[in-house]
């Protein structure tokens, strides 16, 4: 595609827009709450568009669009699944894990889990910063095979050059700014891949949207139904299953909970649960639109398409003069963006404060950690670079992974610790080894029931296995009571 002058440019002003947030928040940066919390100053909007947005990533526009232009209708399952576990995330968790992490004084999610159950062994912390280091190996190189894909496309670079360039844009302003500008950038980046996903269909249909399903009709009308594959085949119950629970990872993704304990009040919460859901609703529709809308103008135009998840980069080059192209394909590069700088940020705190700290040095100085989380920042970015080497790499299919790693080693976990008094440090280490271990092995296996999306027997082996464990070895400690009743005051108190 045309490496257009007017393209660059757009880039490179988004690019310096981006980096000039960063060296704002790298000034308001003082401590380790500030670069890995910013200081809980998150006001609605920036908390609701950030979780959004770090949470989207570049599957929303190259990943969902590329499965509804393959699978058409069906793709509602997945979205339907998303978007329910958006809400319900908000509503289940937001409040009670800001309010404990504030009882706990805890910045991560290791730790929070750690001081929840008064783990002197910090074996929970230790295991859980493993597990977020290895899954976001995998998530932060989905990001990076998105940039890669983008870059290739649009300046038509060598696959290999274009993740070297889009790795140097995320670490650049994360390395610097921290959680501040990952979550000011984000606020922008939101906007922005919401508005591209609803400008770009509509533009490809130019008022044609009445006849939209008879359009796909022609081309093939086992896209129009929810229960059929695109070869006719009936849905089968595993398969249904497995596109909707991928809701259920929402409540263990460390990057989207660390936006709950950022927020500046638990009011604030409420009012960001409403954008949130509108945003994610408004940006999943946009999504399925640009894949199924893109497969009727590729169908018209006799264009040949080798990459489904190339789509909405098809579409944006073919139909805009390329200024507002620079812009639109900006969208891909926040939603990469957007996703890797937390991913990044969660993992160098995961190395920082849940290793460094614990493992080899406890009297570490809150710029020690800094300097340390920063560190991170770069060698995780490396070891992500060569994972993300492969052209062949699916964006969706490396998320899938990761998604269902968190969702299974944290959710559960992390769900019964803010509403169930009763569990103990032993039903949460063994919770979080069991989800994770489940995830690991049962993507190794196939056939029958082993083809469900791995997140679902993780989060119930998972959930089992903290209830037993919790309850055949003995109540928690007095301490820990204590402190799960203060946290119950606290929280009627902050309401």
């Amino acid at each position: 595609m045309e490496n257009s002058f007017a393209i660059t440019t757009t880039f490179i002003a988004y690019l310096i827009l981006m980096l000039a947030i960063g060296v704002i928040a790298y000034q308001r940066t003082k401590n380790s709450s500030d670069y890995f919390l910013g200081g809980r100053s998150l006001g609605p909007w920036p908390a609701a568009l950030s979780a959004g947005a770090s949470d989207m990533s570049g599957w929303l526009l190259l990943g969902l669009p590329g499965y509804a232009y393959a699978a058409g209708i069906e793709a509602f399952w997945l979205a339907g699944g998303l978007l329910v576990g958006t809400w319900l995330n908000w509503l289940i968790n937001a409040k009670r894990l800001r309010t404990y992490s504030i009882t706990t004084d805890a910045l991560t999610l290791p730790e929070f889990l750690s001081r929840r159950f008064n783990d002197k062994s910090k074996m929970i912390q230790v295991i859980s910063a493993f597990f977020i280091l290895l899954f976001f190996l995998f998530y932060t190189s989905s990001g990076l095979v998105a940039g890669g894909k983008l870059f290739e496309t649009v300046f038509g670079l060598d696959y290999t050059t274009a993740v070297v360039i889009g790795t140097v844009c995320v670490v650049s302003y994360t390395l610097f700014g921290g959680f501040l500008a990952v979550s000011w950038t984000d606020l922008v980046q939101g906007l922005l891949m919401a508005a591209a996903l609803m400008i770009v269909p509509i533009a490809a249909m130019e008022g044609g949207f009445s006849d939209l399903g008879g359009q796909l009709e022609n081309i093939n009308p086992e896209l129009l139904t929810l229960w059929n594959d695109s070869k006719g085949e009936p849905l089968s119950a595993i398969a249904i299953i497995s596109l909707v629970a991928w809701g259920l990872g929402y409540f263990g993704q460390p990057h989207i909970l660390a936006r709950f304990k950022a927020t500046r009040t638990n009011k604030d919460l409420t009012t960001a649960r409403r954008i949130a859901v509108i945003w994610t609703a408004l940006s999943m529709l946009g999504a399925m639109l640009v894949g199924i809308v893109g497969l009727i103008y590729v169908n018209n135009s006799g264009v040949t398409v080798d990459d489904g998840e190339k789509i909405f980069m098809l579409l944006v080059n073919s139909l805009f003069h390329p200024v507002i192209a620079g812009i639109l394909l900006a969208a891909i590069l926040a939603a990469v963006m957007s996703t890797a700088d937390s991913q990044l940020l969660v993992s160098s705190s995961a190395l920082a404060e849940d290793f460094y700290k614990q493992v080899f040095k406890q009297d570490a100085s809150s710029e020690e950690i800094v300097m340390v989380g920063r560190i991170a920042v770069i060698g995780i970015s490396i070891v992500a670079l060569v994972l993300a080497m492969t052209p062949d790499s699916s964006v969706l299919g490396l998320v899938s992974y990761a998604w269902a790693g968190f969702g299974a080693a944290f959710g559960p976990a992390l769900i019964l610790s803010l509403y169930w008094a009763r569990m103990n440090r032993n039903g949460a280490l063994a919770g979080i080894l069991v989800g994770g271990i489940t995830i690991v092995v049962w993507k190794q296996l196939s056939g029958g029931w082993f083809d469900v999306y791995e997140i679902v027997p993780g989060i119930i082996f998972s959930t089992i296995s903290i209830v037993v464990v919790s309850l055949l070895t003995g109540e928690p400690e007095e301490s820990v009571k204590a402190q799960h009743a203060k946290f119950e005051k606290q929280l009627v108190e902050l309401d």
